[in-house]
C-alpha cells in the first residue's frame, strides 16, 4: 500500500541532507574547541531535523530533568529516537560501537560526543562504566537505551542491568539523578496509528534502513509522545538490578498508555517540543546500547 508523498519524501530528504551538511561544520568547531554550545547545538539541528524535514511532531509530557547531570532512560524503537529525544533535551547517546562505523550517521554520533560501548566485550565492561561516568561528572547528560536493541514500538523489550552500574556515580556528593523515559509513536497525519502502520517509524528486526528511511519520510505528519517520569536515584533501592525494574516498569507503562490511548487527563501533554548505509539492518547492528 502506496502511502504519502514520494514527491515530498524528495525535497524533505534534500532538505535533510542540505541541512546536515551545512551543521557538520559548524558542530565540529564547537567540539574541537570544547566550546559550551556543543551541548545546546545538536538541540537546535535536531528541532528543525524533526519539525521541518523528517515531519515528526513531538509532544512533551512531564518536565525533563534540569539542572544536574542525568542518566536518561529510555524504550528504543528506532533510529527516530535520537532525534525525536535530542530535540527535546541537550544530552550525549550511549550507542553500540558499530555505529560509530556508520557513513555520515557514525560522524553525527561522534559530533555529538556519543559514548560507544561493547556489550559483547564483558572486559570492558568496567572501562565503559568509567567513561559513562565521567561524563556524568564533567556535567554531560546521557541517554540510554538498556534494551539493547530496536523494538517493534508496541512494547518494551527487558532492560540490561549491566550499565545501570554507572548511577552509582556520584556528582557533588550526590547520587547521579536516573530519568525514565517513554517515547512512542501515536498518530499518522491526525489519525491514530495502528499496529499495521507502526513498522512507519519503528525499525527492527531485518529491516534495512534506506528504504525505512524513504517510506517514512514521505509518509506524512508523524507524531511522537516523549513522556518523562519522575527523577529517581539509586539510592531509592536496593541494587541496580532493582533500578532498572523500576524503570523498566514505569517506561513501559508509558508506552502501554501511549499505544493505547489511554492516558489520563493529567497526563496530556504539557507542551509541543516544536540514518546508516544500505545493508545496516537492526539486528546487524543491534540498534543502539
Amino acid at each position: 500500500m502506496a502511502i504519502g508523498s514520494t514527491r515530498a519524501g524528495s525535497v524533505r530528504l534534500a532538505l535533510y541532507m542540505a541541512w546536515t551538511f551545512l551543521c557538520i561544520p559548524v558542530q565540529a568547531a564547537l567540539v574541537s574547541l570544547n566550546l559550551p554550545g556543543q551541548a545546546r547545538f545538536p538541540r537546535f539541528y535536531h528541532r528543525v531535523c524533526c519539525r521541518l524535514m523528517l515531519a515528526l511532531d513531538v509532544d512533551v509530557v512531564g518536565e525533563p530533568s534540569v539542572g544536574r547531570p542525568t542518566l536518561f532512560v529510555s524504550n528504543h524503537s528506532s533510529y527516530l529516537d535520537i532525534p525525536v529525544l535530542g530535540s527535546v533535551i541537550p544530552c550525549s547517546f550511549v550507542a553500540k560501537s558499530e555505529v560509530g562505523l556508520w557513513p555520515l550517521f557514525g560522524l553525527l554520533a561522534k559530533l555529538q560526543r556519543t559514548v560507544f560501548v561493547n556489550r559483547a566485550n564483558k572486559r570492558e565492561a568496567g572501562k565503559q562504566r568509567d567513561d559513562m561516568a565521567g561524563r556524568l561528572i564533567g556535567g554531560d547528560s546521557l541517554v540510554l537505551f538498556p534494551e539493547g536493541t530496536s523494538s517493534d514500538g508496541n512494547r518494551v523489550l527487558p532492560f540490561k542491568t549491566a550499565l545501570f552500574a554507572v548511577a552509582n556515580t556520584q556528582v557533588d556528593g550526590h547520587p547521579v539523578a536516573v530519568q525514565p523515559v517513554s517515547v512512542t509513536c501515536t498518530h499518522l497525519d491526525g489519525l491514530p496509528l495502528g499496529h499495521e502502520l507502526r513498522p512507519l517509524y519503528a525499525w527492527y528486526g531485518d529491516m534495512e534502513l534506506p528504504p525505512h528511511l524513504w517510506q517514512m519520510i514521505g509518509a506524512g505528519r508523524l507524531r511522537i509522545r516523549v513522556e518523562f517520569h519522575p527523577v529517581v536515584s539509586l539510592e531509592d533501592f536496593s541494587s541496580r538490578k532493582a533500578l532498572a525494574d523500576h524503570c523498566w516498569q514505569v517506561v513501559a507503562a508509558g508506552v502501554d498508555r501511549a499505544v493505547s490511548g489511554r492516558w489520563s487527563r493529567a497526563l496530556v501533554p504539557t507542551r509541543p517540543a516544536s540514518s546508516a548505509p544500505a545493508g545496516i539492518t537492526p539486528e546487524a547492528a543491534a540498534g543502539t546500547a
